[in-house]
């Protein structure tokens, strides 16, 4: 009897010890992964009624229009954010051309299935440790962000794609140790497509010719001259004024209605215009001194990833699905064992929504990029000791 009573006492420690053993089995990790970024998207999908492809629709209803010999810009346009509207450039057109061949349904629910699989394949690609990409992935499945940019079909996750596959080509051995060419093409490729799409991530290209990739320069203006001559063939030279003109209209940093700029939020707190346009102002400004110190101080990673941040820092419009991008340098830094890094996705988690005050998207991107600063500054000293 008082062994069987012994038995039932040490039950919640035998439970705590399996438990234990569990949370170290390596295989625990994958397995919640894979689950939760198949049952958490496909929540969110059930339940997006007829927000599902809210700016994919845009795209396509765009590309339809130049298929039909129409404007692709909407000139009536007055304020970023409703229903209906393309804001991205001509450039970005010959990429969704085919889609707008298909029904708006079907067309959907494959760029959606594209945007899914870019997502993994972006995550997949990191030249990370296999159990770091699998802490992205289970990351990946909870941020709103993300979540947030796949039922909307917003472009996000093919510039984390296009953002992964420049680091790898910065991670490619050089030839010698005054050789910044190799790589460099695919570079220069990638950061034009995400030129072409967005054309802040052209910030890329210009952090190419600060650290004397040459290669990469040209490659990407070569690839954004060959975008542009296919835009203008299948829209016509009046995509380009019909583009700026709605472009100027909407570009608001401060009085856009849900933009997260820090001047936005500042003015959403009561500063008034003037002075929540001058923090605008001041810390893109602050952003761009970085991106150029980075360029020229830190070695290649840090400082290309903190050129993939700031992309979305200098867009006069941030929205809370544009953290997405965040994911490659959280990625980096916890494979370098900055764990504070998981605090970027878990702040905008899909569990918090409606509870995350705008000031967390600005300061997400802020914390991203000091974690870099410093993680690329202790890089730069082991180098320097080593020499």
């Amino acid at each position: 009897m008082m062994a069987s009573n012994s038995r039932r006492a040490d039950a919640p420690n035998r439970v705590a010890a399996r438990v234990r053993l569990l949370a170290r089995s390596p295989a625990l990790l994958p397995v919640v992964a894979v689950l939760a970024a198949i049952v958490i998207p496909a929540a969110t999908l059930a339940v997006a009624g007829s927000t599902l492809g809210y700016d994919f629709r845009a795209y396509h209803a765009a590309a339809a229009r130049v298929l039909a010999g129409d404007l692709a810009y909407d000139q009536s346009v007055t304020v970023a954010g409703p229903y209906g509207q393309f804001l991205y450039p001509p450039t970005f057109l010959p990429l969704v051309l085919p889609f707008a061949l298909l029904d708006v349904t079907v067309a959907t629910w494959l760029w959606t299935a594209l945007l899914a699989a870019a997502t993994v394949g972006a995550i997949t690609l990191m030249p990370v440790r296999a159990r770091t990409r699998w802490l992205v992935l289970l990351l990946a499945a909870q941020m709103w962000p993300a979540l947030y940019a796949l039922k909307l079909g917003q472009v996000g996750a093919l510039l984390v794609l296009l953002f992964v596959f420049g680091w790898r080509a910065l991670e490619q051995p050089r030839r010698g140790p005054a050789d910044r060419s190799t790589g460099g093409t695919l570079l220069g490729v990638t950061g034009a497509i995400g030129a072409a799409i967005k054309l802040q991530p052209g910030l890329v290209l210009v952090w190419a010719l600060l650290t004397g990739r040459l290669s990469a320069v040209i490659a990407g203006a070569a690839t954004l001259g060959v975008l542009a001559l296919a835009a203008t063939a299948v829209a016509g030279i009046d995509a380009w004024s019909g583009f700026l003109t709605v472009i100027g209209r909407v570009a608001d940093p401060v009085a856009t209605p849900h933009n997260l700029t820090p001047g936005a939020v500042a003015f959403g707190l009561g500063l008034p215009s003037q002075a929540a346009a001058l923090i605008q102002t001041g810390s893109v400004a602050l952003v761009l001194a970085v991106v150029g110190w980075s360029a020229l101080r830190l070695t290649a990673i840090p400082s290309y990833l903190i050129a993939v941040v700031a992309t979305q820092l200098v867009s006069p419009v941030l929205w809370d699905h544009y953290a997405i991008v965040l994911l490659v340098p959280v990625a980096w830094l916890l494979d370098r064992g900055r764990r504070s890094a998981a605090l970027v996705p878990l702040a905008t988690s899909v569990v918090a929504v409606g509870l995350i005050p705008p000031i967390v998207y600005p300061a997400a991107f802020a914390l991203t990029i000091v974690l870099l600063v410093a993680e690329g500054r202790r890089q730069s000293s082991i180098a320097s000791d080593r020499y």
